[in-house]
């Protein structure tokens, strides 16, 4: 990420990097439980994972209507990544 001159861009490039790096983090915990990690009923990696669905599910539920998903992988979320390089190389 090259630094910007306005305060403006600057936040907008962070903003997407980090919702990146969430999504990236989402992908991770989507194989966990594929391959046979049970979430917890209570405690603070419940809390932690309803979080990271609460941040990403209304950035990725407006793409799974465009984008259905095939089996059992979520393709909206390969479509959001794409959007999030799109916006960052003209934005950053």
């Amino acid at each position: 990420m090259v630094a910007a001159a306005n305060p403006l861009q600057t936040l907008v490039c962070l903003a997407l990097s980090v919702f990146g790096l969430v999504l990236l983090i989402r992908v991770v915990v989507s194989w966990l439980q594929l391959f046979g990690m049970r979430e917890p009923a209570t405690g603070p990696v419940r809390s932690a994972l309803d979080l990271l669905d609460d941040v990403t599910e209304p950035v990725l539920r407006p793409l799974r209507k465009i984008v259905p998903p095939a089996g059992r992988f979520d393709l909206s979320i390969v479509v959001a990544f794409v959007v999030i390089f799109v916006a960052q190389s003209v934005f950053c």
